[in-house]
């Protein structure tokens, strides 16, 4: 059976199983396993099992628990709380005060997350209240917190870039280091576009109250500071070679819980639920990646990553052309699957093409998570919209989903950016093995 017939099956089983219900995970493995019995038979049904433990027997992917644990105890213990809160009164003076808060605050909880949904779900619960309170307009409010939340993966730590690099045995290190400067390029536009949105509409904000005393600072200083050194060690920890992503990720923990206890709110129940929650969703990643390798390894078998890397460098398409396919294409996918799904049906298929006309695997994880979080701010699955919703219950989807759409097109202008100059993905990674 040629590649193409071989593709075509696997979306044709894909498309059928999605459209019955079948979850994503589950749906991937079962196409993988009916596609390596068309092939192969029964044969290479032992090597399902080296399969599934290959696909979880990884260092580099016991960060991911952890750091799950770290943003769950850091949550159930008031503390990304009054991280924003003080943030808050830091920001106050700032054109779009609060608004810039949830920019700000989305981008540093995000080190302490690494999920785009909790980050939307966390910043927005304590935000909507307030910013309501205030006088905020809705439109603001939403697309701060869905913008500022499309930042959850793009600065490190990331889950979904450890799975990244866990597929394509690319360092992890290096893949945070990377997202470095784009992330804070998102950051610093999406606050510019805030500031002259809070100018261009006066009545879309309140007006600026009296300057925040020394005292009230002396306070907003002392609920930021805990959280900012937990994001300044993982990073410089990470960076510096002192520590690995695991390491980081457990050490994280351990400074979460020290954290905690200062605030003297994380009881045995909160413990226990922060424990459930990260081995939930743990779990969920895991079933996600498992079946994602099993049709990899289908899709290896069948030829199909060779043969679209050769029928598409016989076209003699240009690089340029080529990373449009790639941004329409994963807009697309984006619109219907979720991130870390999109990665592992593609990367298989792609990644051929994508050494042959010399794209860096650095370079590539971070334009996947750009497009990952595009994939968080697309309905109907985009998740940063429901979190929304889910707290702003009397909101409407229509109006959250106007709210992001400049959002959206920034990130889309950072994956052209980033083309034009992949420097500002690889030079931290570079100066990084320089040392």
């Amino acid at each position: 059976m040629s590649w193409g017939s071989s593709l075509l099956i696997y979306v044709a089983l894909l498309g059928v199983m999605i459209s019955i219900g079948v979850p994503m995970a589950l749906a991937m493995g079962l196409t993988g396993i009916i596609g390596l019995t068309l092939l192969h038979g029964t044969t290479l049904w032992p090597s399902l099992g080296d399969v599934v433990w290959n696909s979880t027997n990884s260092f580099t992917l016991v960060a991911v628990p952890l750091f799950v644990l770290m943003g769950e105890v850091l949550l159930k213990s008031g503390a990304a709380e009054r991280f924003y809160s003080g943030l808050s009164v830091l920001m106050g003076r700032i054109p779009g005060g609060l608004a810039q808060s949830n920019i700000l605050g989305s981008a540093l909880f995000s080190a302490i997350s690494g999920s785009s949904t909790a980050t939307t779900l966390t910043i927005g619960t304590v935000a909507i209240p307030q910013m309501r309170k205030r006088g905020y307009n809705d439109h603001l409010t939403f697309g701060t917190l869905t913008g500022g939340g499309a930042l959850g993966n793009l600065i490190p730590p990331s889950i979904f870039l450890l799975i990244y690099a866990s597929v394509v045995q690319a360092s992890a290190v290096e893949l945070f280091v990377a997202t470095i400067v784009p992330g804070l390029i998102a950051v610093a536009m999406f606050m510019i576009y805030v500031a002259i949105k809070a100018r261009a509409n006066p009545t879309w904000v309140p007006p600026r109250g009296n300057p925040a005393t020394p005292r009230d600072i002396g306070r907003a200083l002392v609920d930021c500071v805990p959280i900012s050194v937990l994001i300044i060690s993982i990073i410089g920890g990470m960076y510096g070679g002192i520590m690995t992503p695991t390491e980081a990720a457990g050490f994280g923990c351990l400074l979460a819980f020290v954290i905690a206890g200062m605030n003297r709110r994380l009881g045995l129940a909160a413990i226990r639920s922060a424990c459930v929650n990260s081995i939930s969703i743990t779990c969920v990643l895991s079933l996600i990646i498992i079946n994602g390798q099993i049709l990899g390894l289908a899709v290896t078998h069948a030829g199909i990553g060779v043969g679209v890397s050769r029928a598409l460098t016989e076209m003699g398409l240009s690089p340029f052309v080529f990373f449009t396919f790639l941004f329409v294409l994963y807009l697309i996918l984006g619109a219907m699957l979720e991130g870390v799904s999109m990665m592992l049906l593609t990367v298989p298929v792609l990644y051929p093409t994508l050494k042959a006309m010399g794209f860096d695997d650095i370079w590539f994880g971070v334009f996947l998570v750009i497009q990952a979080e595009l994939a968080q701010l697309s309905p109907p699955i985009g998740l940063n919209l429901i979190a929304v919703q889910s707290v702003a219950r009397d909101a409407k989807l229509g109006l959250i989903m106007k709210a992001t759409l400049p959002y959206a097109i920034m990130l889309s202008a950072l994956c052209f950016l980033l083309y034009m100059l992949p420097d500002l993905a690889l030079w931290l990674p570079e100066q990084m093995r320089r040392r």
